[in-house]
């Protein structure tokens, strides 16, 4: 069973953990145990789902850059 995150936007910036905090209009994945507390102190709010859908329709794919050849040393 696949662990459901729902996406949600950061009405007021939050710590995140590791030094790194969110800011207003993020956007941001978490369970629903993660995000009970910021839905109640009216940090987050659930991203509408038409929303969602159109942003990530819209992002750009990122391409993995080919590998370099190793340059051996005859030293």
């Amino acid at each position: 069973m696949a662990i459901e995150k729902k996406r949600y936007q950061v009405l007021r910036g939050y710590p995140a953990g590791g030094g790194h905090w969110t800011k207003k209009g993020d956007y941001v994945q978490l369970m629903d145990v993660q995000a009970l507390a910021l839905v109640q102190a009216e940090r987050i709010v659930l991203a509408p789902e038409a929303e969602a859908v159109a942003e990530v329709a819209t992002a750009p794919q990122a391409e993995a850059a080919p590998a370099a050849p190793a340059k051996k040393s005859t030293k």
